[in-house]
């Protein structure tokens, strides 16, 4: 706009719109589609670069990944694309501060976690298949070809989530998988004294790529940048947490609490 002469009224006379909502496209509050980016682009004498910008539109469309519109056939298509990713990483990090990593549940642990996400969300019922897939993406473990850098929050030992023998079987699974080879469990306890304050949990996929996951949404990091912040994190977070004998202490205390 400012290379091609034009204020924002200007502008929206020539597209054809109201000056409103190009102030909100400039303010950030509206996002443009493809057809807004070609109008603009061709108002302010720019029509080479308008594949450019559609082409970022995109990709920032595939960043940010609302879990009712993924979700929307189901969850074991989820399941699947996650395993895909899985497969064609070397090293996976991953840290959790509120459930147990999906690559580490138990088939009793995943069901009661899935199907409180789905009649919260609202989206179809397909639990047992989701739960099949999500199982598939554990056979991952003994592979030999992979590698997984975890680390939970002591309170993930402690939510309850199923009943008492859901809890005690998944606790004593991360038990069982504690010694493979391809696993780093560290759990890092309430005590922990806090350098990095508890986060959002978020996965790091070899060096080219990260997930984070919220309440809603999904976003995708792949920004070198934004990655470097979220490996320096991982990096503290290790610091604070314990692993070996000691995680495992943690593990068999939250056993003897559930009665």
């Amino acid at each position: 706009m400012l290379d091609a002469g034009i204020d924002g009224k200007e502008l929206s006379a020539r597209c054809g719109w109201h000056p409103s909502k190009t102030s909100r496209i400039l303010s950030g509050k509206s996002a443009p589609s493809e057809s807004d980016l070609r109008a603009w682009c061709t108002a302010c004498g720019a029509d080479d670069q308008a594949a450019d910008l559609i082409a970022s539109l995109r990709a920032v469309e595939l960043m940010y990944l609302e879990w009712r519109r993924v979700r929307r056939a189901g969850m074991r298509q989820v399941q699947q694309e996650s395993l895909t990713l899985h497969q064609r990483t070397a090293v996976c990090r991953a840290y959790v501060s509120n459930v147990v990593p999906g690559i580490l549940q138990t088939a009793a642990y995943a069901t009661a976690l899935m199907r409180s996400i789905t009649e919260f969300q609202g989206t179809p019922d397909d639990v047992a298949d989701a739960v099949a897939a999500r199982l598939e993406r554990g056979r991952l473990l003994h592979d030999g070809r992979h590698r997984f850098v975890i680390l939970i929050e002591e309170t993930v030992l402690r939510y309850r989530i199923g009943d008492a023998e859901t809890m005690g079987g998944q606790l004593g699974h991360l038990l069982a998988v504690m010694p493979l080879p391809t696993v780093s469990l560290g759990i890092i306890p309430f005590t922990a004294q806090r350098t990095v304050w508890p986060l959002e949990a978020f996965y790091l996929f070899d060096n080219e790529e990260g997930c984070v996951e919220t309440l809603i949404a999904e976003v995708t990091v792949t920004q070198p940048r934004e990655l470097a912040d979220y490996h320096r994190a991982f990096a503290e977070l290790t610091k604070m947490a314990v692993h070996g004998a000691a995680a495992r202490a943690f593990i068999t205390t939250a056993i003897d609490t559930l009665g």
